[in-house]
Parts: C-alpha cells; sequence; structure tokens
C-alpha cells in the first residue's frame, strides 16, 4: 500500500509544473501580488494595499527604491514572492518584508524554497541577519510555525502592536559570513 502511494505521489510531482524563480519585477506583477495575497486570507485589505505598494515602488524607482524581490513561479503563473530590502543605519541587517504563498501550493515547499532564495541573496549582499516581523494572531500560528522549522529564533515579542490582544513577534536568523562584534579594548594605563 505505502509503495503504490508513493509512486502515485512521484507520478503527481512529476506532472506538476516546475518552480522558477526570478528576481525583477515586471508590470504583470502588480496585479499578480494583489490576487496571491489576497488569498491567502490572512492579510487585511491595509496589508495587501502595502505589498502592491512594494513592486510599484520597485517598478518606478528601481534598485534606488530599496526593496528586493524573488517570485516563484509555476507554467507562468505567480505562486509565492518574497519582498526584502537592507534596514537603513545597519551594516548588515535586513528585513524580509513579505513572503507569501498561493494556497494551492502551501505546503509544497514552495515557502521554504522562497526563503533559501531569499537568504542566498542577503548572503551574497554581505547580509549578516535577516529579521521577520509577524503577527501573533491565530491565523498566524503556521507561519510562526514555518520561520521557527526554517531556523529562525524569536528575538522579541511586543505586546498588543498592532491592536489588543495581537503582538508583533520577531524572529532572526544568522545569514552568510557575519563577522562577530569587536569589543573596544580599555586604554592602556600611561606610564
Amino acid at each position: 500500500m505505502a509503495a503504490d502511494t508513493g509512486r502515485r505521489n512521484a507520478a503527481r510531482n512529476d506532472r506538476a509544473p516546475r518552480i522558477v524563480f526570478r528576481r525583477r519585477p515586471v508590470p504583470r506583477d502588480v496585479p499578480a501580488v494583489r490576487r496571491l495575497v489576497a488569498a491567502t486570507g490572512v492579510f487585511h485589505a491595509e496589508e495587501q494595499a502595502v505589498a502592491v505598494e512594494l513592486v510599484k515602488e520597485r517598478l518606478e524607482r528601481g534598485r534606488r527604491s530599496g526593496y528586493q524581490f524573488v517570485f516563484a513561479e509555476a507554467a507562468g503563473e505567480l505562486v509565492g514572492y518574497t519582498a526584502w530590502g537592507p534596514i537603513p543605519l545597519t551594516r548588515a541587517s535586513y528585513d524580509l518584508y513579505w513572503i507569501a504563498v498561493a494556497p494551492t501550493h502551501q505546503g509544497s515547499g514552495v515557502g521554504r524554497a522562497l526563503l533559501a532564495e531569499t537568504e542566498r541573496d542577503v548572503a551574497r549582499r554581505g547580509g549578516g541577519r535577516l529579521y521577520i516581523e509577524t503577527s501573533s494572531r491565530g491565523a498566524y500560528d503556521r507561519t510562526r510555525r514555518f520561520y521557527h522549522s526554517a531556523g529562525y529564533d524569536e528575538v522579541a515579542r511586543l505586546a498588543d502592536f498592532y491592536a489588543a490582544g495581537d503582538d508583533k513577534v520577531m524572529y532572526c536568523k544568522r545569514i552568510g559570513a557575519e563577522q562577530p562584534r569587536r569589543r573596544a579594548r580599555a586604554p592602556l594605563p600611561a606610564r
């Protein structure tokens, strides 16, 4: 029975469209991101608008916007994406602003692959740490488990940040070959 199930799953995977990653946003990403974040069912209308605005900003300003992306497509359709960028006034810290995967592809490894692609991009840019923030609402339980299983540690929790009973939960993962902080040396005594 298990062998039959394995063969059926393998056959299904052989027929599944291959996931292709790209970094450069294109105009069709604006409505595609709008549909994708709405389909997840967890983002408020205001949050959805911000997700779309980041794509528009990048299309208008290019790299000067500070926003970077990884898009995952299957058969030409957007099935997930990340938006990320450097944290101003830091040397090697980055924020993951968004990660979203179409409900039809959740649990298939697309999210994990998107996060790994993003981590590689951060490392190539000399990034040392990648920070993620999310909500403590029950709708985000699966998201928080995902971050933890991907090696992210909860580093802060700000009570009632978004609303009463809705904490901001922050995660962090060390990326690349970040150099440890140097300790300041005490001045030598005068002779």
